[in-house]
């Protein structure tokens, strides 16, 4: 199983392999010996890779750092101190299981078009698969499109779905869920909210209202609010991350689309920019195509 999923993963980041390790490698055979011109070379890919400038500056600091420390002279050894520094830059010991305990409830935020009803049909379809009980609740009810979305994800998945009509509260929507939730027993219930980002305003009493409920009606429950990212846009999704954080606490990252773009790196910005953990990717458009996140493994995939 784990060779099937890094074997997915592997191909899912081939775009990113081709614009950045790829790319560095072949750099890297160009030169002789390690100076400032390798060095600045090799921010400049990191750069237009969509690590971002001050991530990248971070990268060549610790690289530097790396080589003077194990007395590296061949410029080919530097690839290999650049992937032990992203594997160090990118672990923590933080718990980055989806759900660790039950019951639990997903707040799934991001803008339309990032693939947000998508990641929770998929979350749906893999919590299901580890034998949880799931329910979604359609709480993004300002866009009829999302309700109908949502329904067709949950007969994919086979799980129930709470929703109302079009323009109602969602607040409501997530109250009536909760009650279902409680009743039904289950384990996970993902809502799915709106993500109309260009009125913060909004936004934020609608989350403040909907988190309220929740610690009224199901303080038990362990709380997440996971942020869906189109990898795609690259730093225009650490900019979008920062702009939700501003409206509310996010736990998470569900960064969609990786295997549609060369702009993987963005995954690393998010990690050292924003400090939040990537809970889980997608390399593909399958039911089965959203993986949890492990940092060893991606970078390892990116070298491969």
């Amino acid at each position: 199983m784990f060779n099937a999923f890094f074997e997915k993963l592997k191909n899912g980041l081939s775009k990113t392999k081709d614009g950045l390790t790829d790319r560095i490698g072949e750099m890297l055979n160009l030169y002789v010996t390690i100076d400032d011109e390798l060095y600045d070379e090799l921010e400049e890919i990191l750069i237009t890779s969509d690590i971002g400038v001050e991530t990248a500056l971070e990268i060549i600091n610790r690289v530097r750092i790396k080589v003077k420390e194990d007395r590296i002279k061949q410029p080919s050894e530097v690839n290999n101190c650049l992937k032990q520094v992203l594997i160090e830059m990118m672990d923590s010991n933080e718990e980055n299981s989806l759900i660790s305990k039950t019951p639990s409830i997903l707040l799934i935020v991001g803008v339309n078009g990032v693939g947000k009803t998508t990641s929770i049909g998929k979350i749906a379809a893999k919590l299901k698969n580890d034998n949880k009980k799931i329910l979604l609740a359609a709480a993004d009810t300002f866009r009829a499109a999302a309700i109908d979305q949502l329904e067709v994800w949950s007969n994919r998945a086979s799980v129930d779905l709470v929703k109302h009509q079009e323009g109602s509260d969602p607040a409501a929507v997530v109250f009536d869920a909760i009650q279902a939730a409680k009743s039904r027993k289950v384990d996970v219930l993902i809502c799915d909210t709106a993500g109309r980002l260009h009125n913060k305003k909004n936004l934020m009493d609608e989350l403040g209202k909907i988190n309220k409920i929740i610690e009224r009606e199901f303080s038990e429950a362990q709380k997440q609010t996971l942020l869906v990212l189109d990898a795609t846009t690259g730093q225009n999704a650490v900019q979008q991350a920062k702009q939700f954080m501003d409206v509310c606490k996010v736990d998470g990252i569900i960064l969609t689309k990786l295997d549609g773009t060369a702009k993987g790196g963005v995954v690393i910005s998010i990690k050292h920019q924003l400090n939040i953990p990537v809970k889980l990717i997608g390399v593909g458009e399958g039911i089965d195509d959203l993986q949890e996140f492990v940092p060893k493994d991606f970078v390892e995939a990116l070298f491969e």
